[in-house]
């Protein structure tokens, strides 16, 4: 329930509060003084697009504020993920204007998304004005308002249906795209595994061309290192029959003999004759290692050279398309294999894919059967209820019938199309009220519907904007009657010309036009007695000291307390 509204500096408005509390309230006031700004504020309130072409002129911005009654844990939650705070449940909204066309929310005191606004209006206010009239006139506005007085059943109904729904379309997308790409996935299959059985055919190590290109280096200085071996294993121990050449091993063995002669005489004699001896052993395996290298480079290394030349080859010539190093090369060889599973699954999934979205499908269709089901009975007591209140809104003999007629395709809501039609005359055909409503019909046929949802579905606050045009004389009493019923359950706030209506209002407020400084600029009171008694009375003629308007005024007053 709104409390206050306070507008500033909106179209004609410089700086209006509106006290609206509980009830019924009636907004009225001269053409042009107005009124209109007020349901335009609380549409800026309520999140609706902003105008900068309706900021006051010479005004650099327009602001809009309410302080809101609530209960709503709902409501809450939203405030509290906003940053707000909801205190001693009075929610302070605002929204600013710029004359530049910037727009500014906030929301408990923070600063706030202006989608905020919208959120939070859905759990708080229902508009209706002549743009919500045209809107009741579209099949998706007739089908929510069906299942909005079914209620839960209804709701939980759409909401089972809407996920097998979502899951059905999300499995056919995917079918189809596998579908589409078969052919590209099958050459990409081929030219994945063929990069792969390249890769394995020459199976590379980790670090491997490192290990290779020293090797190739070593081999390639053969004929220096087979001499060197050479040269060092004749030093230790030569082959050669000249007496004159010593080698390491024969001088060491001469040590020896000559140590040993005395080696009984001296311990420490003894010990290095020992010790040279160990000498001898190691010279003589050291000349046997170097006699065995030098064989195997004569016999090996050329082989060897040409093996290690050809693996690197080998490896380079991966790592001219599937990375720098063997380690990119393996790296490769492992994203392809995972590729190549996935693909494989892709194909498997096919199948599998057209089984699921057969069983989703029926699925679907079980659950659009059984909400066409619960819609149909909703439908006929929805029509009744609808028939009743407007016969007490002086269309006596009008019927009003909901249709529901399923269809094949099914949708994202079923697979049924909700018509509301209306026969308004004994006799006449049911007829779309999209094409057969009059405007003043079509007013009480959306003050009905509102009046029999407020008992399944209630709303917080209605605002309603000439819900009264295009009727009059007894028809307006009636409409005037129901929303003050209606404001029995929900605050109701009405912009309204006709005396009859605003006549049942608890709460009377005019929107008052001021010219006399050269410009234009409206303010707004609350009327009681004598002052709500002339504005009744010009309402009716036009004129608030007409002594029969004044009596007529009266009367209606009567009627509405």
């Amino acid at each position: 329930m709104i409390e206050e509204l306070r507008i500033k500096d909106l179209g004609v408005i410089a700086d209006a509060t509106l006290p609206l509390g509980p009830g019924f309230t009636a907004i009225t006031g001269e053409t042009g003084a107005g009124k209109t700004m007020v349901v335009s504020a609380l549409g800026l309130l309520m999140g609706e697009r902003s105008d900068a072409g309706a900021v006051r002129i010479g005004a650099s911005q327009a602001r809009v504020s309410g302080i809101v009654h609530t209960s709503d844990a709902a409501v809450a939650d939203i405030v509290d993920e906003i940053g707000g705070e909801v205190e001693d449940s009075e929610l302070v909204m605002s929204r600013t204007v710029s004359a530049e066309g910037r727009s500014r929310a906030a929301v408990g005191g923070a600063s706030a998304p202006v989608g905020a606004l919208g959120r939070l209006a859905d759990r708080l206010f229902a508009v209706h004005g002549q743009s919500e009239q045209l809107r009741l006139k579209s099949q998706s506005a007739q089908r929510n308002t069906l299942d909005r007085f079914g209620g839960s059943k209804i709701a939980d109904a759409v909401r089972a249906y809407r996920d097998v729904h979502a899951e059905r379309v999300a499995a056919e997308d995917r079918l189809q795209t596998l579908t589409e790409t078969q052919e590209s996935r099958s050459a990409e299959v081929a030219k994945l595994r063929a990069e792969l059985a390249e890769i394995t055919a020459v199976e590379p190590v980790a670090g491997e061309e490192s290990e290779l290109a020293k090797r190739i280096e070593l081999l390639g200085n053969v004929e220096g290192l087979r001499a060197a071996a050479v040269g060092a294993g004749e030093a230790l121990a030569s082959e050669s029959d000249d007496p004159m050449q010593r080698d390491a091993g024969g001088l060491v063995d001469l040590a020896v003999q000559d140590l040993e002669r005395v080696a009984d005489l001296d311990p420490r004699i003894a010990s290095v004759a020992e010790q040279l001896r160990s000498v001898s052993f190691q010279i003589a395996d050291a000349a046997k290692e170097l006699a065995a290298y030098a064989s195997d480079l004569d016999e090996e290394g050329p082989g060897e050279l040409a093996r290690a030349n050809d693996r690197l080859a080998q490896l380079t010539a991966l790592f001219r398309y599937y990375g720098a190093t063997s380690e990119e090369v393996l790296a490769h060889a492992d994203a392809t294999s995972r590729a190549l599973l996935e693909l494989d699954n892709d194909d498997e999934a096919l199948g599998g894919l057209a089984d699921t979205v057969a069983t989703l499908t029926a699925e679907e269709r079980a659950l659009a059967e059984q909400l066409t089901q619960l819609r149909t009975s909703a439908a006929d007591q929805l029509g009744s209820a609808v028939s009743k209140e407007l016969r007490a809104l002086a269309l006596p003999d009008a019927q009003f019938v909901v249709s529901v007629t399923p269809l094949d395709a099914l949708s994202s809501s079923g697979a049924d199309e909700v018509q509301f039609l209306l026969a308004p005359h004994p006799g006449s055909t049911p007829r779309p009220i999209a094409k057969s409503a009059s405007g003043g019909e079509l007013s009480r046929v959306m003050l009905a519907l509102e009046v029999v949802l407020a008992g399944a579905d209630p709303v917080p606050t209605f605002v309603f904007d000439e819900v009264d045009a295009g009727v009059g004389g007894a028809a307006a009493i009636e409409i005037g009657r129901r929303l003050k019923q209606l404001s029995q359950t929900s605050q109701v706030i009405v912009v309204t010309h006709l005396a009859q209506v605003a006549a049942f209002a608890t709460n009377h407020l005019r929107v008052v036009k001021d010219s006399s400084g050269g410009f234009t600029q409206s303010s707004c009171q609350r009327l009681e007695g004598d002052a709500r008694l002339a504005e009744m009375a010009r309402l009716l003629s036009g004129l608030d000291t007409s002594e029969s308007a004044l009596d007529h005024a009266a009367e209606l007053l009567q009627l509405g307390a």
